[in-house]
Parts: structure tokens; C-alpha cells; sequence
């Protein structure tokens, strides 16, 4: 198989064959109940009945453990199954990784107690589950939380499934700093909560200390991830109770029809947060790197171009899709202040922009879902002629979709205004890539370039 050949399915039209419509026969059989005795329909209508209903309960059984088995705590957030206090510093680590794409100075997750298994807070309903706080001792012993009937606008947001934002935490009254987390040096802060529609799991704290608002786009970020979050949490509990249903043999098909319904609906909603996700991040970083227009969204539709006029399968254009979206994903963990710098950046601060691929990498491969569009973004500079980087790969021996991103980014980049010069002219872009064809870029993308600009 050569890699222009790869096979799969998109992650958002896996669902499509599961699902199937129930022959009005059958809705009928199964909904005989008590309504017909024997004494009214032969015993052979009966056996058929019975049959039926078995079947039912056997295929949809399937079905469940099918969307159960594709959508695991494997192919969601990892931030479900803890039993034990250790295991909860995976949140530390994502606070702090939320605080470095907020450009904030602190986050705090605080989950409700049904999640926070292995966790006591006492009376408290939200916990703190991770803080990107430096604690010299164990900050599950302090039990920090929140009581239901607290004045506090954390668990306003909680109650409201609202968005908070306080620009001077001094213009108001219900908010009471907590020590441990250093919350006396708070002067401005946001509250995001964690929910799919009604099921809300907790809440995301950002702070700062100093009066600041944060941008846009990335509180549009921030909200996705606390979607997504909230998303992927339910969803887990919810296979949970499939697999309970599964595993019952007297559970009536009634149950297993709405948890198929339900299962369905939620990863419905898991895939549209994902993409989501996917783009809001891509926005964030171009925010963050002060493009003027959105690098990132037309190198990313550009490269599906490519793909399709290329001839690649659905799930290679997507993960292609997201690779382009995400391809300078390492910039949106760096300082601002290192973009808007007019000066001679410091050694140190050029090493961390050189890097920045290296460190979006190592941020997606704690998103589980992203991680197959990982090789993509790490390779897609590198250069048909070998002298590239990160490893100096030659041709063919790079990942076809970082080939196709790079075309897409070089094409897209030499065609936008930028802080320091104008947008060239397509026909010029173009003449440069030709010339460069077989020596920076795969001269077969290339020629579909030409194809599809030329279009």
C-alpha cells in the first residue's frame, strides 16, 4: 500500500452505518406486550414474536458494544477511571498547559463529586480536582472546594451554565480569595463551566494578576474546551451504564434503544466539540502570532484541496485537514510578548519559536483524538531534498500529508500580508513553487497545486 493509498473512515461518519431504522413490523411485534393474550394468536406467532424480540435485544447489544468499543475512554479526553489521588495530577498538568495557551496566570479545575471519585471534600459538591498552582504538600489533603449553597461566582457559573467574566475582582463582593491558591493576588479572573447541555461536571477558573480581559478567541477556546471536556466526561459515565446494560440479561429492548439513542446523541456532540476544538485552537494560535488574515484556516482548506485533487480517502483529508489547522500548534504555549517583540529576540526566546513544532507535538499527543495527525505536523518541514528538519528525511520517506501541509503553508504564507511585507501575487507564489519543486516540496503536490489554483 503506498501512502497515497491509506484506508479509513471519518471520526464524524463512523456512526452512519450503526444506526438503523426499525421495520414497523418489528416496533410492533415487540410492543405486544400484555395487550395480546395466548388465547388470541397461535403459539407459532408467538415463538415469532419472542424470536424477534430476542434478536432485537441480541443486535442491538452489538450495536451498543460497537459505538462502546470505538468511542472508550481511549478515544476521548483521559481524564475519567481515577481511583486514587495520584492519578489526579494529570488535571495539574492540564491547568498548567491551559495557562500557557490562555496566556493567563493561573487555572483551577474544580469537578463535581460524582467525578472526583477516589477524592473526599467533605459537604463540598465542587472540588478542586488541579490547579496550575505549585503546591509544597498535598493539595488533595487541604480539600478545597465549593458548598452548594456558596455566594461565590464559581458556583454561579456552575448554577447558571454561564460564562463569567470580571475584569477588577475588587467591583465585587462574592468573590473570597483561598490562600492555598494564591487567589490574594487576583485582580482579574474568568469562570467557564464544564457541561453538555443540562449535565454540567464542573468548572474552569483562569486568573490573573492583574486587571486584564482575555481575548476573544480565546475565551471562544477556553469554552470549547470546557465543552469538550464536559462532553467527553458524560460520555464516559454514560458507557459506563451501557456496558452495565450489556451485561444484563433480562434488560428490556426499551433500555437498550434509548442508551443506543443517547449514546449516539453524545458522540454526536463529542465529534462537533473536537472539531471545534480543532478550530478555535487554529485561531488562537493565529491570534497569538499576529497573522492578519487566518493562516492557519487557508493553509488547512488548501491542503483538503490538495487531498481531494490528489485522490486520498475521507479520513486521510481530515486528519490532513486538522494537521493544516494545527501545523504551528506550538506557538499558542508560548508568551506573546514573544510575537509582538519588535526588538532582537534573546537566544533563548529565538531557540523557542525555532522549536515550536516540537512543542505542539508533545501538546497533542495529550489530546487523544489528535494523535494520528501527530507525524503530520511534526515532519511538515521537512524538505523533499533532505535538508529539512527535524530529521533530515528525504522524499518519499516523508509523511505524505506533512508533504501536502507544506506545499499548503508555503503557498498560503508567500500569498498573505504579513507584519514586515505585502502578499505576492498568485502567479509569483506560483513561479517560486515551481522553481522549488523536487528540491523543498513534492513536485506531484506541486503540479496539484497548479491544478487546483489554476482551477
Amino acid at each position: 500500500m503506498t501512502d497515497k493509498e491509506e484506508l479509513g473512515a471519518s471520526l464524524f461518519s463512523r456512526t452512519l452505518d450503526i444506526m438503523e431504522n426499525d421495520p414497523l413490523e418489528e416496533i410492533f411485534a415487540l410492543n405486544m406486550g400484555d395487550f395480546v393474550s395466548e388465547f388470541l394468536i397461535s403459539e407459532d406467532l408467538a415463538s415469532k414474536v419472542s424470536k424477534s424480540a430476542k434478536d432485537k435485544t441480541s443486535r442491538l447489544k452489538s450495536q451498543l458494544k460497537e459505538l462502546v468499543s470505538i468511542y472508550s475512554l481511549d478515544n476521548t479526553l483521559c481524564v475519567l477511571g481515577f481511583d486514587s489521588k495520584d492519578e489526579y495530577v494529570v488535571y495539574n498538568s492540564i491547568a498548567k498547559t491551559l495557562t500557557q495557551i490562555l496566556d493567563v496566570d493561573a487555572c483551577h479545575i474544580y469537578l463535581t463529586e460524582e467525578f472526583t471519585r477516589g477524592l473526599n471534600f467533605d459537604d463540598k459538591f465542587l472540588g478542586l480536582a488541579g490547579s496550575s498552582v505549585d503546591f509544597d504538600e498535598d493539595i488533595y489533603a487541604k480539600k478545597l472546594g465549593y458548598s452548594k449553597d456558596d455566594k461565590s461566582i464559581i458556583v454561579k457559573a456552575f448554577k447558571t451554565l454561564e460564562k463569567i467574566q470580571i475584569k477588577d475582582i475588587t467591583a465585587i463582593d462574592n468573590f473570597t480569595p483561598k490562600y492555598e491558591l494564591k487567589e490574594y493576588d487576583v485582580k482579574s479572573l474568568a469562570v467557564v463551566p464544564m457541561h453538555n447541555n443540562a449535565h454540567v461536571v464542573g468548572v474552569i477558573v483562569i486568573e490573573n494578576y492583574k486587571e486584564k480581559t482575555i481575548k476573544r478567541a480565546y475565551m471562544n477556546l477556553l469554552e470549547t474546551i470546557a465543552r469538550l471536556f464536559g462532553t467527553s466526561m458524560h460520555l464516559q459515565k454514560t458507557i459506563e451504564q451501557a456496558e452495565e446494560l450489556i451485561a444484563d440479561e433480562n434488560v428490556f429492548t426499551e433500555e437498550l434503544q434509548h442508551m443506543r439513542a443517547e449514546l449516539t446523541a453524545l458522540i454526536g456532540d463529542l465529534g462537533a466539540h473536537q472539531q471545534s476544538f480543532v478550530e478555535r485552537l487554529a485561531k488562537a494560535v493565529d491570534e497569538k502570532g499576529q497573522y492578519k488574515v487566518a493562516h492557519s484556516q487557508r493553509t488547512a482548506e488548501l491542503s483538503r484541496k490538495l487531498c481531494r485533487q490528489i485522490g486520498l480517502n475521507e479520513k486521510t483529508t481530515d486528519l490532513v485537514y486538522y494537521a493544516g489547522l494545527l501545523q504551528n500548534i506550538g506557538k499558542i504555549t508560548l508568551p506573546e510578548s514573544l510575537f509582538t517583540n519588535k526588538g532582537k529576540l534573546s537566544k533563548e526566546e529565538w531557540e523557542k519559536l525555532q522549536n515550536h513544532p516540537n512543542v505542539g507535538v508533545n501538546l497533542l499527543m495529550n489530546i487523544n483524538f489528535l494523535s494520528e495527525v501527530i507525524p503530520y505536523i511534526h515532519y511538515h518541514k521537512e524538505r523533499w531534498d533532505g535538508g529539512g528538519e527535524p530529521e533530515g528525511l528525504k522524499g518519499n520517506s516523508i509523511p505524505f500529508g506533512s508533504r501536502i501541509i507544506a506545499v499548503a503553508d508555503a503557498y498560503t504564507a508567500m500569498t498573505s500580508d504579513r507584519s514586515y511585507r505585502d502578499a505576492m501575487s498568485q502567479d509569483d507564489a506560483l513561479e517560486i513553487m515551481k522553481s522549488e519543486a523536487a528540491v523543498k516540496w513534492d513536485p506531484d503536490v506541486v503540479n496539484a497545486l497548479f491544478e487546483v489554483i489554476k482551477d
